[in-house]
């Protein structure tokens, strides 16, 4: 019984859930955006394979949503993202106590269990360039990765951050 908690926390620890925060212009008329495309030359801070992925997986969505991508859009969608790499929580403690007339003392390391994680910020940013350039949407997910994860998992991992940034789309107002 020990073994299976042990295990249970360290999948719930280790589960590759992402987390997503939105923004958006109140003012917005989201009725009015029907067609997209992307910025010329994005620098989505992900491999060229990664971005392909992510774009396909976001076309996708997009269509099922009703949007359509043209080349005369209303909006352009720009992609950025960062790796952030999480410290160990590794420490050292020293504490004293007693009881019952004795004192004692301890020495605490801890010990890091397991790999550095790593972790991926995406930020989707929804803008019109017909109205200056205006940020109207944006969507930051951050989610777990395996960097030598298989093709396959990679354009799954992407479907997934994608479905939950859209679920949200267009905002209740």
């Amino acid at each position: 019984m020990k073994h299976l908690k042990f295990l249970f926390v360290l999948f719930f620890m280790t589960s590759c859930g992402s987390t997503v925060h939105y923004d958006y212009e109140k003012s917005t008329n989201f009725n009015n955006y029907k067609s997209y495309n992307y910025f010329d030359n994005m620098k989505t801070g992900l491999s060229e394979l990664d971005t392909k992925r992510l774009i396909r997986a976001m076309d996708a969505k997009l269509k099922n949503m009703g949007l359509s991508k043209s080349e005369n859009p209303e909006f352009f969608i720009d992609i950025q993202s960062q790796d952030i790499h999480s410290r160990n929580n590794s420490n050292v403690g020293i504490g004293v106590g007693g009881g019952g007339g004795r004192v004692g003392g301890g020495v605490s390391i801890g010990i890091p269990v397991g790999q550095r994680n790593n972790n991926r910020e995406i930020m989707i940013d929804f803008v019109d360039k017909s109205n200056g350039e205006r940020l109207f949407w944006q969507a930051i997910a951050e989610s777990s990765y395996n960097p030598n994860a298989t093709p396959e998992i990679r354009a799954a991992q992407f479907e997934k951050i994608v479905e939950k940034v859209f679920s949200k789309y267009p905002p209740e107002q």
